[in-house]
């Protein structure tokens, strides 16, 4: 019985490709498809949290509340500055001034609707 012949070419290996080792694009195609199944949304700790049975109206004037207080400690930083330093301080009063003019015609719809 004779020996089959191989009817395949030599073929050549090509040397020249480096390794995929320190490569972004192989580092995040493994990170991919190799990641663990994930069974739950992971709970991130805050440092702070709002209380979660607290209703939308109770949010709301606890919210206007900070800002206001947020806006008499911005005008007190701004009124011991000078220049730009306090057109910055003043700026921010202002802002807060309109998020707290936002946050109360919230609350005044929530009151009376």
């Amino acid at each position: 019985m004779t020996q089959p012949a191989n009817d395949l070419p030599d073929m050549q290996i090509d040397t020249s490709l480096t390794s995929p080792q320190g490569s972004a694009a192989a580092q995040r195609a493994l990170d991919y498809y190799l990641k663990p199944a994930v069974s739950e949304e992971a709970v991130e700790t805050r440092f702070f949290d709002v209380n979660r049975n607290i209703s939308s109206e109770e949010a709301l004037v606890h919210a206007s509340d900070l800002l206001r207080c947020a806006a008499a400690t911005a005008c007190e930083s701004a009124s011991h500055l000078q220049g730009t330093n306090r057109d910055l301080a003043f700026s921010t009063v202002h802002m807060i001034d309109m998020a707290k003019a936002m946050v109360d015609r919230s609350l005044e719809r929530h009151q009376n609707g």
